[in-house]
């Protein structure tokens, strides 16, 4: 695959075709686990672990599984890959473990895996599908971690809670209290709340978009036209 087909992949794992914000994908966990930083990164870290290993497993049976089975091999493959990351976790990271609790094996069922798995993964070479569960995933977790930011940030006036349940040691004196004596807003930190800031996520990626549409319409208008005049020389009898 050519280095213009990978920034293709890239723009739209990331903005275009971002699995949150446009295909509307994985809608369960990310309004449920997008409460705070450290809820959301640990979720976006598993679902992009799980996209990038199935879609690596997924490319390498392609041409070996059947169209009739085709389906049932992907599940047990990004089941497989959930076991994993839930094994992980609970060796590394038991308490966030605890806390995201269900969630974690329902990746399973999560529509973006199979989703990038039956799309891209079953009809693409080994590291073209990897790259694109690595873009879909970090597209996933990109907007878990800014709902999980403003969403601590208003709901409770700190951020960064809890890192330590994450990355350790090294994350304890990570809190930020941004606002002092800020009385608890527990509607954002609610899953209406998610509903509220992805709809607000939404539209400003659809302003963004037209603004850049109409950018690109109005330089396309002011491109001299083609003279499409045929010139005839020499001599009609």
């Amino acid at each position: 695959m050519s280095q213009a087909d990978y920034k293709e992949i890239t723009f739209l794992g990331l903005w275009k075709n971002n699995p949150a914000l446009v295909q509307l994908l994985g809608l369960c966990p990310l309004l449920a686990m997008s409460g705070s930083v450290v809820n959301s990164l640990g979720m976006g870290i598993a679902t992009t672990f799980v996209l990038l290993t199935s879609n690596i497993a997924v490319s390498l049976v392609r041409n070996v599984v059947s169209d009739a089975v085709r389906l049932p091999a992907f599940v047990m493959i990004i089941a497989a890959a959930v076991t994993a990351i839930q094994i992980l976790m609970q060796a590394y990271t038991y308490s966030l473990y605890e806390i995201l609790g269900v969630f974690l094996p329902l990746i399973t069922t999560n529509c973006v895996i199979l989703g990038r798995a039956d799309a891209f993964a079953s009809k693409n070479g080994i590291l073209p599908s990897a790259y694109d569960g690595l873009m879909m995933g970090i597209g996933f977790t990109l907007v878990m971690v800014i709902l999980g930011f403003f969403r601590e940030l208003l709901g409770t006036g700190v951020v960064f809670a809890d890192m330590n349940l994450l990355l350790g040691d090294i994350a304890d004196n990570w809190e930020w209290h941004v606002f002092k004596d800020y009385p608890q807003f527990l509607y954002i930190v609610l899953p209406p709340g998610a509903f509220i800031f992805t709809g607000f996520m939404i539209a400003l990626k659809n302003k963004i978009d037209n603004h850049f549409e109409e950018i690109a319409k109005a330089q396309k208008a002011q491109e001299p036209k083609e003279d499409r005049r045929v010139r005839v020389t020499g001599k009609i009898s």
